[in-house]
Formats: structure tokens, sequence, C-alpha cells
């Protein structure tokens, strides 16, 4: 290792490997947005990735960065840069991916190799090196593997039957098509009652969280402040359930609710959907109650209020982080959740979302209304994630401290 721990030899050796992730980040972006054929060189890559390294430590400035990136966007127009490019492919596709190739190797190596020098290096010099470009290459992997299957899942969806079946890799647009791109989803609201598909999953989404929230708040504030024989095994053996696989209880929950005439019902739904988001809302919903001042709760008594009335006028209106976090989690299972769906309907006319994708997967329907179906069931919650994320993660990690 210590051998490692000179500029002019980390330098090199972190350059080479960042333009080797970066050349085949790109060409797997190229050959999905275009159709056309982009591939790394695994050698030409980590040698000009390696001049890049050795040029920046050797001196490291915003002049020698520019000169980079002009270099490293000519060579990937010449046939020994470090992307191998179809001789099918036109002069614009392979100018785009050749700037972005320099503008993404340069920069950011700029940053993980800022304040290396060209000889010897401390160990906290040489470690932060390395830090940074793990960190690089996990934003890269990670975001790879997270749009990628959406991206494929969007673009299919926008493709006629005949595109599909003529080249299934290719992911580019004909944009002039223009509003014909989405004859997909219209034609699984016209065609395929995916309107009401929504609307059942939406209501029953809401549904589960009000009978999840009314179980779970009274049961949760009654582990946190109350004290009662069998308090803290209770408290424990509330995830107990989800270490019973939700397959294994299947078959009694299907023969039950086949004798019950339960089954093939949103009645049925409704009750079996809180069964598996109670434990969970119970287990986030304690932890945020032990964690909130007892002393608060002990004025409002000693002001004449009783427990009720406490709980009401001042524990409820400082849990709404939580309980807002609480319930999108559990929207979010309700809505997503397969299983339960699939096994208790079989009535077209009471299918939840999920349920209704299923019934898409039928050689008979083409493969791009699957794919549409796919995308319509993970945007609205994709959104309502993103919009909300920093106050779900607030109520979250709020009890996470104490209790």
């Amino acid at each position: 290792m210590n051998s490692l721990r000179f500029g002019f030899v980390t330098g090199p050796l972190l350059g080479g490997a960042w333009m080797f992730i970066v050349t085949l980040s790109i060409a797997v972006t190229m050959s999905f947005a275009t159709g056309q054929a982009f591939a790394p060189d695994l050698g030409r890559s980590l040698i000009w990735g390696a001049v890049t390294g050795f040029a920046l430590v050797l001196r490291h400035n915003q002049l020698i960065l520019g000169g980079l990136v002009l270099s490293i966007f000519a060579l990937s127009l010449l046939p020994y840069g470090p992307l191998n490019i179809g001789s099918d492919v036109v002069l614009i596709s392979t100018s785009i991916a050749g700037l972005l190739v320099a503008l993404s190797h340069a920069l950011p190596l700029y940053f993980i190799l800022l304040g290396l020098q060209f000889g010897a290096l401390n160990r906290h010099e040489f470690e932060t090196a390395i830090i940074r470009m793990l960190m690089g290459f996990g934003y890269v992997f990670f975001t790879a593997i997270v749009l990628i299957p959406f991206y494929v899942m969007v673009m299919t969806s926008l493709k006629s039957q005949s595109e599909l079946l003529q080249n299934p890799l290719d992911f580019s647009l004909d944009l002039s098509k223009g509003w014909g791109l989405l004859r997909s989803y219209h034609e699984l609201f016209t065609d395929f009652n995916f309107g009401e598909y929504l609307w059942t999953s939406f209501y029953i989404s809401v549904l589960t969280v009000l009978i999840t929230l009314a179980f779970s708040i009274p049961g949760a504030y009654s582990v946190a402040r109350l004290r009662f024989r069998g308090r803290s095994t209770f408290s424990r053996s509330i995830l107990l359930i989800y270490m019973v696989p939700m397959i294994v209880l299947a078959l009694p929950i299907y023969i039950a609710f086949s004798k019950i005439g339960l089954r093939n019902s949103i009645t049925g739904i409704v009750l079996i959907y809180p069964v598996t988001t109670i434990p969970v809302a119970l287990y986030m919903l304690q932890g945020y109650f032990r964690a909130l001042p007892s002393e608060v709760e002990e004025a409002g008594l000693m002001d004449g209020l009783n427990r009720l009335a406490v709980i009401w006028k001042i524990t409820l209106p400082l849990s709404l982080p939580a309980i807002a976090s609480v319930s999108l989690y559990v929207f979010m299972i309700a809505w997503n959740e397969f299983l339960l769906a699939f096994m208790l309907l079989d009535d077209p006319s009471k299918f939840t979302l999920t349920r209704g994708i299923a019934s898409l997967n039928s050689s008979e329907i083409p493969r791009q209304h699957l794919m549409a179906g796919s995308v319509i069931a993970t945007l609205p919650i994709m959104v309502l994630f993103l919009g909300i994320e920093r106050f779900m993660t607030k109520g979250l990690t709020a009890g996470s401290v104490k209790g």
C-alpha cells in the first residue's frame, strides 16, 4: 500500500479506473437513448484515464482541466478514443457521447484528485482520494440501477408492437409521432378500465391508512406511556408477524375468506391490508411517543385535562411528523400490495392497480401496455414520496434516539 502513496502513481490509477466507469456508463446510456452501437474500450479507457490523472497531479489548475476536456472530446471522435463507436452512428450522436465522456471524466476527476501532489502522499491525502473515488462510483452505480430499469420501462411503453418486434433493444424514440407516443396509455384507460383500477387502489390505500392509524396510535401510546403487565413483552413482539412469510398465510386467508364470503370483495381487502401494516405502524409510533418529553403531558394533566384530552390536544399535534411519515409508508404498502389482491380478487371490476397490471401479462396483450401500466402505478407514489421525502425522513428518525 505504501508503494501506491505517490501522486504520480495514485493519480493515474484512479484516473484509469474512473475513465472506465465513465466510459461504460456513457456507452450504456447512449446505446439506450439512440439505439446505436456504443461500447467502452477497456485498454484505451485505462490508458487515457491514466494520462488524465497523471496530468492533474502534475499540475492541478483550471487551465489544465480545460485542456483535458478538449483533448478527451477530440479523442472520442477518433478511432483510438476510449469509446468504440459503430460505423453507422451519426456525427451528432458521436459528438454528444464524446462531450459527455470528456465532462464526466475530467471534471469529477479534478475534484477526486484535488489536493494531491506529484510526490509522496501522507495517509490522509491518499485515503481522501480513494474515498472520493468510491463515492463517485457509488453515485454512478446506484443511479444506474435505479434509473435504467425505469427508463427501459418508460421507453418501452411509448413504442408500438412492430417497433418492439423489430428491435427489442432499441430504446430510442421517434418524436415525429407526437401524441401518438402515448397511444398505449390512452388504450389502457379506454379499453382496460385503468381509471377504475386507480380509483380502487386509491380509496383502499386511504382506508388502510385510516384503519391503521385508528389502531396503531392508541396501541403505540399505551406501550410508550402506560404501565401494565406484559408491556415489555408486547413491545418486543410487535414485529413478530413479519417473521412469518405472507405466502405461508396465503392459503389459510384464502380458505377463511372464501367460507365467510369476503373473497372477491373490496371489504375483504380493506380488512386484511391493515393486518400487514398495523404492526410496523405500532413499532414506528411507539419509538416516537417515547421520545416526546413526558413533562409536557404531565403539565396538561395538572391543568385538569384527562388522558384522552392530553393525547388529542398535546401528543397528537406534537406527533404530526411521525404520523405523516407512517401514513405515507402505510399508503405505499397498500398501493403496491400484490399477493393478497391477486389471490382474493377475480372480478375485473374490483381489481386494484397491481392486480390490473398482472392481468396485462398475457401473450394476447402487447408488451407496451404492461409497461405503460407499470409506469402509471409507479409515478404517483414516486411523486408523492419525492415531494415529502424530507418530512418523512424527519418522522422516521425522530424516535430513533430514545426508546
